[in-house]
């Protein structure tokens, strides 16, 4: 992927994470793995877990300590 040098590449990964879910891609429940996510887009764990965190702050995400973290449902 390249990246936008004026944006932060979690900025960038955010916004296409959100697009797969508003889309359908990532479905309800849906493992938002970090390992994937980091490989997919060529980024360290730490990039990932800043878009994560603003994805839960969003209320789009949920993270379970131990388990990952999940699409919000329309029941969370």
């Amino acid at each position: 992927m390249k990246y936008d040098p004026t944006r932060p590449k979690w900025v960038q990964i955010a916004e296409i994470v959100r697009a797969r879910i508003a889309s359908g891609e990532y479905p309800q429940h849906h493992l938002i793995s970090e390992v994937q996510l980091a490989e997919e887009f060529e980024v360290t764990r730490v990039t990932i877990r800043k878009m994560t965190a603003a994805l839960r702050e969003a209320g789009l995400i949920i993270t379970t300590p131990g388990m990952g973290s999940f699409v919000a449902g329309a029941d969370d």
